[in-house]
């Protein structure tokens, strides 16, 4: 086999689906285990859909998830540009050669007589095709129209009676009747190719020898087929990897949730968790493990064992994998990461040691990144305000007084741990006749402002005697 080459070629229309991120992260995989290439081209022949800053997004999403490619904007290589838009010529002169060779031809329909001819077609219950009437014009016709300036297109021209049969490494054999396929426009009046025109030249170009790409793009392929040939080009391997489903089999879609991948860089989930997560949406190990780094599944990966069946974007799964690599994840990285979010909420930062302590104490209790500057900022600033159900619950008439007494035993604590804390606690309750709740519970409330949360002591000795005491004061000014 010769080296691989494969790309990831999407188009700058706005954010990285995670479907996205999956074909990025299959070809990756793929081209890695091989010791082949991975390319990042943008096919931004759509000028129509084209989102500003979209291209730069992209390369900042895939360098955060750690897919780093070997040719490509920014990176360079022997077969660039690698930017569509600037190959506009040499779609033109593709094009052209398809038309001398008889494989293709112009057309000069207007917008209103094609929507014409769908409607009639629509009316006797015909398959929506372009009828070909272009190929009714005489040579000297279609000169004279394009000398006059008449906006035209370039169409592909479809063997009559021939069957299109593709060997997919997923899909195994596929076949389509060319009764069933399009005169698919290769060239837009605007001079910009459509996809499967740039798509066919580039990958041929570029020298790709694998086509690995969501399975949206199989009915697509059996006129990229007949391209490959009408060129005499050698067709790379297909790969048509399963749909993304919803939890309810539906395609993949922000109505029930989150598709954007900078959605779960936002969220805080760790790269390396969405990407081993990812990784199982279509493709398994053929064993029962689930944690992988990524040098493990470049090490496992193979085509062959991904499935046909579309795969169910499961929340809850991510959640569970993300957990198990913040509870792994090195101190001074979560240390770092929480840093930032803390600085981008508004939120004081305290010293590293002190963001270690909260690394310490909650990482085994979050789920993402965010959620240690969301879900505990009672462990950086005093609590705002006091939970009112934990208030009813836990903050009878006398609490006051008992955690007013207790408050000169803080204070003359020799060693402020959380073992000390604890024994202080409960021998108070004791003397008091009554059971270590009911100091524990409305000592939470005033230290942290709610009813959740790490453990008690552990949390005091984490906050200190000083701010532990200044809490204890100002819950009992507020709730008496």
């Amino acid at each position: 086999m010769s080296t691989v080459r494969v790309r990831f070629a999407p188009s700058p229309t706005g954010y990285l689906h995670v479907g996205g991120l999956r074909t990025a992260l299959y070809n990756y995989l793929f081209a890695k285990k091989h010791g082949g290439a991975f390319l990042l081209r943008i096919e931004d022949t759509d000028r129509t859909r084209y989102v500003e800053g979209a291209v730069e997004n992209l390369i900042r999403t895939l360098g955060w998830a750690g897919l780093q490619f070997d040719e490509g904007p920014g990176v360079g290589g022997d077969r660039g540009p690698y930017v569509q838009s600037e190959r506009l010529s040499l779609y033109r002169e593709y094009a052209e050669q398809l038309i001398r060779d008889g494989h293709a031809y112009y057309a000069f329909d207007t917008a209103e007589e094609l929507e014409a001819m769908k409607a009639e077609q629509e009316r006797q219950k015909l398959t929506p095709k372009y009828d070909r009437r272009a190929l009714m014009l005489t040579p000297s016709e279609i000169e004279a129209k394009r000398a006059s300036g008449t906006p035209s297109v370039v169409r592909l021209l479809v063997p009559d009676a021939t069957t299109v049969v593709i060997e997919d490494v997923v899909r195994g054999r596929v076949e389509f009747e060319s009764a069933m396929i399009d005169d698919q426009v290769l060239l837009k009046s605007d001079g910009y190719p459509t996809y499967h025109l740039a798509n066919v030249v580039d990958d041929h170009l570029m020298g790709i020898t694998h086509v690995i790409r969501g399975e949206e793009w199989l009915s697509s392929t059996p006129k990229h087929v007949l391209l490959y040939r009408a060129f005499g080009w050698d067709l790379p391997v297909f790969a048509h990897l399963p749909l993304l489903l919803n939890p309810d089999r539906s395609k993949l879609s922000k109505r029930q949730g989150d598709v954007a991948v900078e959605d779960y860089m936002r969220k805080g989930y760790l790269p390396e968790a969405l990407l081993n997560f990812i990784a199982f949406l279509g493709w398994n190990p053929g064993d029962e493990r689930e944690i992988f780094s990524l040098e493990e599944l470049v090490r496992e990966f193979t085509l062959e064992r991904v499935g046909k069946s579309g795969a169910v974007f499961n929340s809850e799964k991510l959640d569970s994998v993300n957990r198990q690599y913040i509870k792994t994840a090195p101190t001074p990285r979560l240390v770092e990461e929480i840093g930032a979010r803390l600085t981008a909420h508004g939120v004081p930062v305290p010293s590293e040691q002190q963001l270690a302590g909260v690394v310490a104490l909650m990482k085994e209790r979050v789920t993402t990144l965010e959620e240690f500057a969301t879900g505990c900022v009672y462990l950086f600033t005093d609590p705002a305000g006091y939970d009112e159900e934990a208030a009813r619950k836990n903050w009878k008439p006398e609490t006051g007084g008992w955690l007013k007494d207790l408050v000169p035993l803080l204070r003359g604590m020799e060693g402020f741990t959380a073992t000390a804390l604890e024994a202080v606690v409960k021998e108070r309750a004791g003397s008091l006749g009554v059971g270590a709740g009911k100091l524990i519970h409305p000592l939470r409330l005033a230290v942290s402002g709610t009813s959740k949360g790490p453990g008690l002591f552990e949390m005091m000795e984490l906050l200190g005697r000083d701010v532990c005491v200044r809490r204890i004061e100002r819950a009992l000014a507020a709730l008496g």
